[in-house]
């Protein structure tokens, strides 16, 4: 009984950027009389999240959390005065959240919370605040069906089509990626479709299976994680990455998905020059049967938006972007730091959207920026970020085999110490390169498994990689 318990949810709600309660559905009550009004832990939660840096919000924190922390961002799990814990993760903006006062498994419930962000997308097509208000009635049956009494129950979107009744009101997709240089790494309108029949903004039906044409998206995306010490050499290097679908393929037919042959899993395990990776997991809808052999997957995709596989790489491989960090005193007030980005893949890829911070001393009175950028780069500034206390240095375009210097002449309040050179950095580095991936993994082919007279799919394949936590020592 005890366990069952523990797996109990007492509230969910959503909310948008600026706090509004966007949906908001209470399962238990077990936050006895505090807050009579239902939205109003949703308001206080928001609040402890929006000033998480502050030191008194909603009465304060400890007197050891009040000595000098850094500036971040709320953890995903937290505690509030009403006694409740409250869960959250952010996807396209907005807050998805649960409270619940049992001593309920965070992994389990994030990774719900995911799942209902990703249900609700396969279901309007798009994730946005707009998307959400015009189908809260559809939303709000989906709701009923994945959780039941703070249980959760139904999770997959092709069994949910089942229950649900409504029709969504598509709406046009909030392009988060619309400053991209390269439409290659932003999603393709197609893959903003709702999995069942919908109804446009003029009212007319459209059919999900009849009138759309055939098609399946793959997306290959790795995430990097790369610490490099102050002289460039790599300290820790790992890569996150996984293969994601979205068909919409009439009938559902099987398909066959095939990899690099010379695919080789467990460190040590390949010979030179093959693809290697230390782990991997597929989705339970994949037959392995021939994988040893030939490395060919086999499954017939569920609707909506799906993980085929999750791979993971650890050790040495080429990484695309090395930092060069310096620091020069030059006077006892004044610092001047250099910064060389080096490039180090092929000339026809390049990273986009690139931006590269540097955290400065609290004494930093001013910093005056220069950039050294090379043909091809696009627009590119530097400057001092006085309210954050940083240097931020962006790139529209950093192509590859290229190299772009950032000088910056720092002026202090005091004279430099040990202590306060300490406080210089690290650089972190953000970007996305498409059509490039670091572990060369590769679909060979994306086939149907049976021949069908004229079937004629359309098949989309991408690859990104992004960084997610790039940094470099000083």
């Amino acid at each position: 009984q005890q366990e069952i318990q523990s797996k109990m949810i007492s509230n969910f709600f959503v909310l948008s950027p600026r706090g509004d309660t966007i949906i908001a559905k209470t399962y238990r009550n077990d936050r006895g009389n505090e807050g009579a009004h239902e939205r109003s832990h949703t308001e206080a939660f928001f609040r402890k999240i929006k000033f998480w840096n502050s030191d008194d919000v909603e009465g304060g924190r400890s007197e050891g959390a009040k000595t000098d922390k850094k500036k971040g961002d709320a953890p995903p799990v937290f505690i509030m005065p009403d006694g409740l814990s409250y869960i959250h993760v952010k996807r396209n903006g907005l807050i998805f959240c649960c409270a619940t006062a049992r001593n309920a498994s965070p992994t389990t419930i994030i990774e719900f919370l995911s799942t209902i962000a990703r249900v609700f997308k396969d279901y309007c097509g798009t994730l946005s605040e707009e998307a959400i208000r015009k189908n809260f009635i559809l939303l709000y049956e989906l709701l009923d069906e994945m959780l039941d009494y703070g249980y959760p129950q139904i999770t997959r979107t092709q069994n949910l089509k089942l229950c649900v009744y409504n029709e969504p009101i598509v709406v046009d997709p909030v392009t988060s990626t619309g400053n991209l240089v390269n439409p290659k790494t932003a999603s393709a309108n197609a893959v903003h479709k709702p999995v069942i029949s919908s109804v446009n903004a003029s009212g007319r039906k459209t059919d999900a299976k009849g009138t759309q044409k055939n098609e399946i998206f793959v997306d290959i995306l790795e995430r990097l994680n790369v610490l490099f010490s102050n002289n460039g050499y790599v300290l820790n290097s790992t890569i996150d990455g996984c293969i994601q679908m979205k068909s919409y393929l009439a009938g559902n037919p099987e398909l066959r998905m095939a990899l690099n042959e010379d695919l080789s899993i467990g460190r040590n395990t390949g010979s030179y020059g093959s693809v290697t990776i230390d782990d991997i997991n597929f989705n339970d809808c994949v037959n392995l049967s021939e994988f040893e052999t030939t490395r060919t997957l086999s499954f017939i995709p569920p609707d909506g938006e799906f993980v085929v596989l999750n791979y993971r790489v650890t050790g040495d491989f080429a990484t695309p972007f090395r930092i060069f960090p310096s620091i020069e005193e030059v006077e006892p007030k004044k610092l001047e730091i250099t910064i060389l980005i080096r490039a180090d893949m092929p000339s026809n890829h390049f990273g986009a959207n690139v931006s590269i911070e540097m955290p400065l001393p609290k004494c930093t009175v001013s910093a005056q920026c220069s950039v050294i950028s090379s043909p091809g780069t696009g627009h590119t500034n530097a400057e001092f970020v006085q309210r954050d206390g940083k240097i931020l240095w962006t790139m529209k375009k950093l192509p590859g085999g290229s190299e772009q210097t950032m000088k910056a002449k720092v002026t202090l309040s005091q004279p430099c110490t040990s202590q306060i050179r300490r406080e210089v950095g690290p650089t972190n580095m953000n970007f996305e390169i498409p059509m490039f991936n670091v572990s060369n993994l590769q679909v060979r082919y994306l086939r149907i498994a049976e021949h069908m007279a004229g079937y004629t799919p359309y098949r989309w394949v991408r690859y990104v990689t992004q960084s997610n936590s790039y940094v470099c020592r000083l």
